[in-house]
């Protein structure tokens, strides 16, 4: 018996359908991937999924009394709630209740209190509370959550972890998860991929991540032009099906138009041919033609090239004994690398291990405590910035490519600047809306098309993948696989790392940096461990595993409190005022670039500004995460 079902559920905007009549459903025990091109309507069926809106056609059964449970994609806020009353929040109004009780117990200072308390007990007992409250207590410990900290002091691993605990508190028979590794690093992304593993309802989800979809997928469903079609099968088989599919619709096309054109000429003959011809085959081209009509091509892809550069010389990138610490937290300690003409390299790290800032490093952005940095000839850098911060959000999408151009050359030939941004999927009505108004996935394709749009033989990618679906992430790989220069890469997209580099850094804790050959897959075989890339608290040494509780072998448990000495104490305490002190001159900054005249001035006060933006959120990112360090201890 099925959880949910569609029956021949429709949806449109407007003139856009996103679905016609389509047929969907999912049984207990499922894990089921829903693909679709950016825009195909996927977060809107999850909504259909949920009850949040309601469809134009057509009906949702669901089964009596079913629990939904959603992960959103965007992550909880960083605000003061705690992390005990953001799980508690999973379970609705006893959830709220479970949450004054808690705050209640320990804190009883007067009578108020004490009356208060009784009545928030005859509550819960007459809800059930007391089972609900276990559940909350049981799902925060085997999580490994800290309960009484507050959102704001989590990294975004760690948030991620609390709204997943929210989602699965009420035991959902069905969880919905929206894009459920972005912000995440790979080991955030291997511990929730082991966590819904051990979850035994079902899952519907949206990803573009390849290697948690062939992992966690027993079955993939593709929305696509309105239709929802069904493959039992993973991620890697779907795709030769696909395939075979996409070349039967291709030939039955060609066969329908065929057909149509001779029809078409057929009733366009002369006047004998008229006052003879069959009315039934008349009837019959004009179902031809409504059927042509109604005909929804495949969305085209995109066709993006890469203008490459003249040869650098064959080094490319020194570095000697290059160390890099803040505030006494070591980035990179005693790095020797040589980067040489072809070399691909990924950086593999933890979230705050420091990969954005050794690219820094590399570039001379950023000057290394100790060591030195050589660069080699003939260099032409082409840097894609994570942070997308080369985009002025007020000018047009045309503008921030073109910068005065109406054509651009790209190996040799030119091309309209107008053509050139519809090989990455922008219309031209698209081409003449400010930045600001675009998508994730806009902005992403949009920092693209200006990358490919110069000459290099050096690429910098600071986390390309970002908000792309996975055909335009194919096609990245396949252009990134022919670049003949040469490509650093930062990335947590393990599949993405695997079909590109040559090459990996991997960055442990304590700022060692090591150097394996291929990609991410290959490091793993080279004897590489997930849990080599955070620090582990001594207490998780003797921990042992068990059986019958496999979540809780997924996560670090926090290690245990001991007193500060005096020195440690001071500078926690000193933690807060910096942070305000670098948030408030990062406030002030970003203020004075938000101005559109800002981008007009100075190149090179310009570029300081965007150096100095980045230093600044790294340091804070460096605080808070020594604020958690002692505040842990």
């Amino acid at each position: 018996m099925p959880l949910l079902r569609f029956d021949n559920i429709s949806l449109a905007f407007g003139d856009r359908p996103l679905m016609d009549q389509a047929e969907f459903q999912i049984r207990k025990g499922e894990r089921v991937c829903l693909l679709g091109r950016n825009g195909a309507g996927k977060s809107t069926m999850m909504k259909l999924v949920s009850g949040r809106i309601v469809s134009d056609d057509g009906t949702i059964w669901r089964k009596p009394g079913l629990k939904i449970g959603i992960l959103n994609q965007d992550l909880p806020d960083q605000d003061d709630k705690k992390v005990y009353d953001v799980v508690a929040s999973g379970l609705e109004e006893v959830g709220e209740w479970i949450s004054q009780f808690h705050e209640l117990i320990q804190n009883i200072e007067t009578d108020a209190d004490m009356k208060r308390l009784e009545q928030v007990q005859q509550k819960l007992e007459a809800a059930d509370g007391w089972r609900l409250q276990q559940k909350v207590d049981t799902m925060i410990q085997k999580l490994g959550l800290p309960e009484e900290k507050k959102m704001k002091e989590l990294s975004g691993g760690w948030r991620r972890r609390v709204e997943l605990a929210r989602a699965l508190v009420c035991d959902p028979d069905l969880l919905l998860l929206d894009e459920p590794t972005n912000h995440l690093d790979i080991v955030a992304i291997d511990w929730l991929e082991k966590q819904l593993l051990d979850f035994r309802g079902a899952l519907l989800f949206i990803t573009h991540d390849r290697s948690f979809l062939q992992s966690l997928a027993t079955r993939i469903i593709e929305l696509d032009r309105g239709k929802l079609s069904s493959w039992e099968c993973d991620y890697l088989t779907y795709l030769e099906r696909k395939a075979h599919a996409l070349e039967v619709e291709s030939e039955h096309n060609a066969l329908f138009d065929k057909k149509l054109a001779l029809e078409e000429t057929w009733v366009r003959q002369g006047i004998k041919a008229r006052r003879t011809r069959n009315e039934g085959r008349v009837r019959a081209l004009e179902a031809l033609r409504e059927e042509r009509m109604a005909r929804r091509n495949v969305q085209g892809k995109a066709t993006f090239g890469l203008e490459t550069g003249s040869s650098s010389g064959k080094l490319v990138l020194e570095a000697k004994s290059v160390s890099k610490a803040f505030e006494g937290n070591i980035i990179v300690k005693d790095l020797d690398l040589r980067v040489m003409r072809g070399d691909k390299i990924g950086l593999i790290g933890a979230n705050g291990a420091g990969k954005s800032t050794l690219l820094s490093i590399l570039l001379e952005k950023l000057q290394p405590d100790t060591g030195s940095i050589k660069s080699g000839t003939k260099l032409e850098v082409a840097y894609f910035d994570q942070l997308r911060n080369q985009l002025d959000l007020e000018k047009t999408v045309i503008d921030n490519v073109a910068e005065g151009r109406e054509s651009i050359t790209i190996n040799g030939a030119d091309r309209h600047i107008i053509s050139y941004l519809g090989d990455f999927l922008f219309p031209a009505a698209r081409c003449r809306v400010p930045v600001k108004a675009l998508s994730g996935g806009e902005r992403n394709r949009l920092l693209l098309a200006r990358l490919f749009s110069k000459p290099a033989n050096l690429l910098v990618m600071d986390e390309p993948t970002n908000d792309l679906d996975v055909e335009t992430l194919e096609l990245l790989e396949s252009l990134l696989v022919d670049f003949k220069g040469t490509m650093l890469l930062v990335s947590h997209d393990r599949a993405f790392l695997d079909n590109v580099v040559s090459s990996t850094l991997v960055f442990e804790p304590g700022g060692v940096i090591q150097e394996y050959v291929g990609g991410f897959d290959d490091w793993l075989h080279q004897g590489g461990k997930i849990s080599q890339l955070v620090a582990e608290p001594e207490n998780a040494k003797s921990q042992k595993k068990s059986e019958d509780k496999p979540i809780e072998n997924a996560v670090t448990p926090e290690p245990k409190k001991q007193k500060l000495s005096y020195k440690l104490q001071r500078e926690l305490e000193s933690l807060p005022a910096e942070l305000e002190k670098l948030e408030e001159a990062l406030k002030t900054l970003e203020s004075s670039m938000a101005d559109p005249s800002f981008y007009a001035g100075d190149k090179d006060e310009v570029q300081s500004a965007l150096d100095r933006v980045e230093a600044l959120n790294k340091e804070i990112e460096v605080k808070m995460e020594r604020w958690e360090e002692l505040e842990n201890m």
